[in-house]
C-alpha cells in the first residue's frame, strides 16, 4: 500500500467528533490572559473545575485530576475513566520532563486473529467496535494515581470532589452532547447505556436538560478513597462480566487482565526546531515522532518565510505531513512488543533526506516510508484506524509546573458499554485488524497486553533556555499530527497568539485529495493549488485543539495566553 493511500477512509469515520460541529464554523474569539494559573480544556465544567483546584494550591498534575473526571461525566463520548491517557508533566522546580503513558493494553487472551472474520480476512471496524471484543484494560486511573504520588499537592480525594458533586447534582447539556447521542447508531443496543442517554420514550437527552448521573458519582467516591479499586475487586469484576457476558461482540477481558494493569514512564521525544525544542509522547503514540518529523522537515523549506495559509504554506505543510504519516503507518508501533528505530525517525541527518523528496510548489507522485538509522525490521505500511473522538486539556499553575493531557476512549462513546456510569473504551480497534501484509508483519498487530498505536499528541515547547513556552493539544484521530504542527507553525513561525493560531483552517492529504476544512479562507487559494496538482475536497476537519503559551518578560517574570478550539465548546480561563 502506498503512502499515498494512508489516511484513506479517516473522514468517513469522522461523523460524530467532526460533523457534530460541522453546522457551526469556527467564530472569532480572542486569547484569554492570566498572570499565574491557567485551564484550557474541551468543555467549561472541565475548565472550572481544574481552575478551582489550582486556586486551592492544587498543582498542575491536581488539577488534571479534577478536568479529567469531570470530563468523563460531561464528555462522555470523548474520554474518561474507562479509556486511556497520555500526559506530560514539566517540573519547573526540579526543571524534569516526565512522559506518563496510560495508554489501553489488550487482554492477555487474544492474538493477531482477533478481528479477522471466518475466512481470516480483517472484519470492517464499524461492526468490530460495538461490545466487549474492542474492549482493553483503562489505565487512566492507575496513571493519574502515578503522576499524582510523584507531583499532587492536594490530598487525593479532594481532587474527586468537583466530579462527584456535579454527578450528583447534574450539568446542563448542551446541543452537541445531544447531537452526537442523536447520530449513534449503537447506544441503544445496551441497556444501561440506552437508559442514561434516552427518555422513556426512545428520545435523546435533550439540551438544557439538567443530566444526573449518581451512578459514576458513586463509583468516584470508591475511587477517591482508594484508586486501586478500580483494579481489584467489585469494580474491575463488573467490568469484566460486562465485556465477557454481553451478547454483542463479547470479549476476552479478565479479572486479572484488569489487575495487571500498569502504566508506564516512557522517554519523552525531543527534537529541535529552530531556537526551540518540541518535546511530545514517544511509542505507543506516534505523536512526538510524527510532529517532530513534519516540523523537522518544514524547518529547511522556509515555512517560516511564506504567508499563512498561502497556496505556498498548504503545499509545504501537505507534502512534509505526507512523509510524516508513511513513517508512522510503517515504523510506529508498542516498543515493549516491537522494535521501533526512535532516534533513527528523530534524527537530523534523517529528516534532511525526507525533506529533499518535496520540490516547493508541486506535489509528490507518492509518498514513501523511508528507512531511519537503527531499523531492525522490515515492516509493512497499513492505513491508520483511529476514530477522532479524543479529549486534550492543557494546564499551567502558579509554581511553573506545566500539564499537557490526551485522553479517549476512541470511538464516540467508545464500545458503547456503561458500567457503573462510565463508558468503556474500544481502544483494541486502533490495532490493524490484518496482521501482516504482503508477506511483512505489521508493527501495530494484535498481541496479548500489548498497546495500540496512537496518534496523541501531547506536547510541550520549550526555549533556549530551557523554559516551557507552550503547552497544547488536540482529538482528532490520526489527524492530530496535522492539527498540532499547524498549530505549532502558527505559534512559532508566523508569530500568531495561541488563539489564532488554533483556528487556523485545518487540512489534510490523503486518498489523492488534498482535503481542506469547510468553509475556511484555505478555499481562497484553490486555483493555485489545482495548478501544482492538487486534487481537492472539502472536509469537516473539526479539531479540538486547547493550548497555553507563556510568556517571559526582561526579569523572569511569566503571563499566560490561553485558547480553546472555536469548532468546539471548550474553554480557557484563568488568574
Amino acid at each position: 500500500m502506498t503512502a499515498r493511500f494512508l489516511l484513506t477512509g479517516v473522514l468517513l469515520l469522522l461523523p460524530f467528533s467532526a460533523l457534530a460541529d460541522a453546522a457551526n464554523p469556527p467564530a472569532a474569539r480572542s486569547p484569554v490572559n492570566a498572570a499565574t494559573q491557567m485551564v484550557a480544556s474541551a468543555n467549561p465544567y472541565a475548565t472550572d473545575a481544574g481552575l478551582e483546584i489550582l486556586r486551592r494550591g492544587g498543582s498542575a498534575v491536581d488539577a488534571a485530576i479534577a478536568v479529567e473526571l469531570v470530563l468523563t461525566l460531561v464528555e462522555p463520548q470523548s474520554s474518561g475513566i474507562g479509556g486511556g491517557a497520555f500526559l506530560l508533566y514539566w517540573d519547573d522546580q526540579a526543571k524534569t520532563l516526565q512522559a506518563y503513558d496510560g495508554r489501553e493494553t489488550a487482554p492477555s487472551a487474544v492474538d493477531e486473529t482477533l478481528f479477522l472474520d471466518a475466512s481470516g480476512g480483517p472484519r470492517g471496524k464499524s461492526d468490530a467496535v460495538p461490545g466487549g471484543q474492542s474492549a482493553g484494560v483503562p489505565g487512566v486511573v492507575r496513571m493519574l494515581a502515578m503522576a499524582h504520588k510523584a507531583h499532587g499537592r492536594l490530598g487525593w480525594a479532594e481532587l474527586f470532589q468537583p466530579a462527584i458533586k456535579l454527578a450528583r447534582d447534574g450539568f446542563v447539556v448542551s446541543p452537541r452532547f445531544t447531537y452526537l447521542i442523536s447520530n449513534d447508531k449503537h447506544l441503544k443496543k445496551f441497556p444501561e447505556t440506552a437508559a442514561y442517554f434516552f427518555d422513556a420514550k426512545g428520545e435523546p437527552v435533550q439540551p438544557g436538560t439538567v443530566l444526573k448521573n449518581p451512578a459514576l458519582a458513586n463509583t468516584l467516591e470508591i475511587l477517591a478513597a482508594d484508586p486501586e479499586a478500580f483494579y481489584t475487586g467489585p469494580i474491575a469484576a463488573d467490568i469484566a462480566a460486562a465485556i465477557q457476558n454481553t451478547p454483542i461482540n463479547p470479549g476476552k477481558l479478565t479479572e486479572q487482565d484488569i489487575a495487571g494493569y500498569q502504566p508506564r514512564l516512557r522517554e519523552p521525544v525531543c527534537v529541535p526546531y529552530r531556537v526551540w525544542r518540541i518535546c511530545g509522547m514517544g511509542p505507543p503514540s506516534s505523536g512526538g515522532i510524527a510532529v517532530g518529523q513534519t516540523l523537522g522537515i518544514l524547518e529547511g523549506l522556509g515555512i517560516d518565510k511564506v504567508r499563512p495559509m498561502s497556496a505556498e504554506a498548504v503545499n509545504l505543510f501537505a507534502e512534509s505531513a505526507r512523509l510524516a504519516y508513511a513513517d508512522r503507518a510503517t515504523w510506529l508501533g508498542d516498543t515493549d512488543f516491537v522494535h521501533v528505530p526512535v532516534a533513527g525517525l528523530i534524527d537530523p541527518s534523517y529528516i534532511a533526506s525526507r525533506r529533499a523528496l518535496v520540490t516547493p510548489g508541486s506535489v509528490m507522485p507518492d509518498a514513501p516510508a523511508g528507512l531511519p538509522p537503527g531499523a531492525r525490521e522490515a515492516y509493512r505500511t497499513v492505513e491508520p484506524s483511529e476514530i477522532p473522538a479524543t479529549t486534550h486539556f492543557s494546564i499551567v499553575d502558579r509554581w511553573g509546573g506545566t500539564v499537557a493531557m490526551t485522553a479517549s476512549i476512541e470511538d464516540a462513546f467508545g464500545d458503547r458499554m456503561m458500567v457503573r456510569g462510565f463508558l468503556l473504551n474500544n481502544e483494541l480497534t486502533d490495532f490493524s485488524f490484518a496482521p501482516e501484509a504482503g508477506g511483512k508483519p505489521v508493527a501495530n498487530r494484535v498481541q496479548g497486553g500489548k498497546r495500540p498505536l496512537s496518534s496523541m499528541s501531547p506536547t510541550i515547547v520549550f526555549d533556549a533556555e530551557g523554559r516551557p513556552v507552550a503547552t497544547l493539544g488536540s482529538p482528532g484521530g490520526p489527524l492530530i499530527i496535522g492539527f498540532v504542527a499547524k498549530t505549532l507553525v502558527g505559534v512559532l513561525d508566523w508569530k500568531l497568539n495561541i488563539q489564532d493560531a488554533i483556528a487556523l483552517p485545518n487540512l489534510v492529504y490523503f486518498g489523492g485529495n488534498l482535503i481542506m476544512e469547510r468553509d475556511s479562507a484555505l478555499w481562497q487559494q484553490k486555483d493555485a493549488l489545482a495548478a501544482m496538482g492538487y486534487q481537492m475536497r472539502e472536509g469537516s476537519l473539526v479539531s479540538g485543539l486547547h493550548g497555553i503559551v507563556i510568556h517571559y518578560d526582561d526579569n523572569g517574570g511569566r503571563t499566560l495566553e490561553g485558547g480553546a478550539d472555536p469548532r468546539r465548546e471548550g474553554t480557557a480561563a484563568g488568574d
